[in-house]
């Protein structure tokens, strides 16, 4: 027998093994539970299109989801899309009660609860809400500012230096570290990178080199930020290990400056179905992001090397003064190999007056 909070917890996890594959769609996980708090059934969303997360696990029950629990990370659905509403699929199997962790906030899928309330189906939502929000945190995000959620990824030295005097950066971080980039790249839905990046690294901006030796499902899209349109027909990104969106100013409207505008860009990459990006891009692009308060989180990873030179691993960030500093929460610091992982999540602070343009 477990209990409802445990079967939250156990559903939130089942919930990330959807991440990097269900975008536009957020990650869900769900649990059911017989009349005696068993587990009879259990499942996670795995891909856009595919059966969502409840009807994975009311499959798994059949007949023993009659007079059981629904334990769900997102509140179930109440449309009909790709699949039907999941709301009508809980009524229909008997279900009766519902645990909920997150509220739906898009207006087209919420108000599953308020339909199971009306089939006379007790509804309890917030249980681990913040868990769960964090599992979530990057759908979340973008659904309601309508441009997807942002990391930055960066390896440096301990005194912040990304390559040495004469350009070197391989290997600034260890192999270890290097690998957890790739997980990291597996679960988001697009990788961005500057021009300058792809002309002094050709890098390929694949999922590669996973600790199980397998492949992510599906590769993220590859975007390159290129205002003038200098990237080379053969460079790596163009390959047909993924796909790739040069990102010219004429693609997103050039703007006085005639440069890439990052705001519109990021919308663009919404409209397609992108919620959850990782910026690569060197320290130019990075500096712009940030200066434009386009930045929700940072993942840095800490050499104990020292350099004294050589290229900083962040440049123009629009900080002109100690009261203007950026400021960060950390979420989370272990150690990766010999380097140091940190995540932090930008404060909130008032719109950015920098532009969002960049070269």
């Amino acid at each position: 027998m477990v209990t409802e909070d445990e079967a939250m917890r156990r559903a939130i996890a089942l919930a990330a093994r959807g991440l990097g594959t269900t975008s536009p769609n957020p990650v869900v996980g769900c649990l059911l539970l017989d009349a005696g708090g068993e587990v009879v059934g259990e499942g996670f969303h795995a891909y856009a299109g595919g059966p969502h997360a409840e009807i994975v696990a009311l499959a798994q029950a059949g007949e023993l989801a009659r007079g059981g629990t629904c334990v769900v990370t997102l509140e179930p659905c109440n449309h009909t899309g790709r699949t039907g509403p999941c709301s009508d699929a809980l009524i229909a199997a008997g279900v009766r009660r519902v645990v909920i962790a997150v509220d739906d906030p898009t207006p087209v899928a919420a108000g599953g609860a308020a339909r199971l309330r009306a089939a006379g189906i007790p509804v309890e939502t917030g249980v681990r809400r913040p868990e769960a929000e964090l599992g979530n945190i990057a759908w979340l995000t973008a659904v309601r500012r309508g441009r997807p959620y942002v990391t930055w990824k960066f390896a440096a030295t301990l005194d912040g230096r990304s390559a040495a005097v004469d350009g070197t950066s391989q290997w600034i971080s260890s192999a270890e570290s290097r690998s957890d980039v790739h997980v990291l790249r597996s679960t988001v839905d697009a990788i961005v990178a500057g021009v300058g990046t792809v002309l002094a690294d050709d890098p390929q901006l694949t999922v590669r080199d996973l600790r199980d030796n397998s492949l992510a499902i599906t590769q993220p899209l590859r975007v390159v930020v290129d205002s003038c349109g200098r990237t080379p027909e053969s460079a790596r990104v163009r390959d047909a290990a993924a796909p790739t969106w040069i990102v010219t100013a004429d693609a997103t409207g050039p703007g006085p400056d005639g440069r890439v505008d990052l705001s519109t860009m990021l919308t663009e990459l919404f409209a397609r179905g992108v919620r959850n990006v990782l910026l690569e891009g060197g320290p130019t692009l990075a500096g712009a992001f940030l200066a434009a308060g386009l930045v929700d989180r940072v993942i840095g990873y800490v050499a104990p090397k020292l350099l004294g030179a050589g290229r900083a691993a962040l440049l123009d960030a629009g900080v002109g003064t100690i009261a203007d500093a950026l400021e960060l929460d950390f979420t989370d610091i272990a150690q990766i190999g010999g380097d140091l992982r940190f995540t932090a999540t930008l404060r909130s602070k008032e719109p950015s007056d920098h532009p969002t343009r960049h070269p």
